[in-house]
């Protein structure tokens, strides 16, 4: 999995399953290239399993820094020493910093990338928030709509004390009553574009963003039915480059 690299070479890369897609390897490589950053080298650690990060990541000291993805974001948090204080509050981690004394460090960039990629779409009657989706990503979300003072509300399977519907039983009024929609699952992920989350997209207006955080395809189906009742659309990749030059800052601190 780990191919061999000169000592002094700086070595980053993106914790997660399945992730072959990424785009995350892709824009430190161009980033490098193009910033003529000569000592680093940002990788796909492609895991089965999240003890792999201590049994086999951990042992490798070359490392300098990590992202985390789908769908290790909550599950990585025992393995590390200290939590930073926003990722603590949110409970999930997609960046990690290994520090002077060897200590790994649990940040959320993802917090960061959506505040700013949403904040320039938002108008005063953008009140409310429909969150598809439980998992780690989620949690960031809620966070950032917490903050900016936006009501939310999240959507999943099945109801619990945490989702307050259930895609069954979504109707017409609450998708207009939220204005916001923010997709945190992964269905829609190429290549499985033919699939959305299952709401009544019918009940979506002009006044309505929605955004999804996945950005392969650049246009979801949940994106493309959004477009044909003139919704604001938002994807994932803006998020994705702010959190990821957020990482950046993080590691060379």
């Amino acid at each position: 999995m780990v191919e061999k690299h000169e000592k002094h070479m700086r070595r980053f890369g993106l914790i997660g399953k399945n992730i072959s897609y990424s785009f995350s390897r892709n824009y430190f490589k161009n980033k490098f290239e193009a910033e003529k950053i000569e000592n680093a080298i940002y990788e796909n650690f492609d895991i089965a399993d999240i003890t792999l990060f201590k049994t086999r990541l951990k042992q490798e000291n070359t490392i300098k820094g990590f992202n985390v993805t789908i769908p290790y974001k909550e599950s990585i948090i025992p393995y590390l020493d200290k939590l930073n204080k926003k990722a603590k509050a949110i409970g999930a981690v997609n960046t990690i910093r290994i520090n002077k004394k060897g200590e790994y460090i649990g940040y959320n960039t993802d917090y960061y990338g959506f505040k700013k990629s949403l904040k320039p779409f938002l108008k005063p009657h953008h009140k409310k928030a429909l969150i598809l989706g439980t998992g780690g990503a989620s949690k960031a979300i809620a966070y950032t709509l917490k903050t900016l003072r936006i009501e939310y509300t999240f959507v999943s399977r099945n109801i619990s004390k945490k989702a307050k519907y259930s895609y069954n039983t979504l109707s017409n009024a609450v998708i207009e009553s939220h204005q916001i929609i923010i997709n945190c699952t992964p269905l829609g992920t190429f290549p499985e574009v033919d699939v959305c989350p299952n709401i009544p997209y019918q009940a979506i207006n002009k006044e309505h963003i929605l955004f999804d955080l996945i950005y392969n395809p650049s246009e979801t189906k949940f994106l493309k039915l959004g477009r044909q009742k003139k919704a604001t659309l938002i994807n994932g990749e803006q998020m994705l480059r702010f959190q990821a030059e957020k990482s950046w800052k993080i590691w060379n601190k």
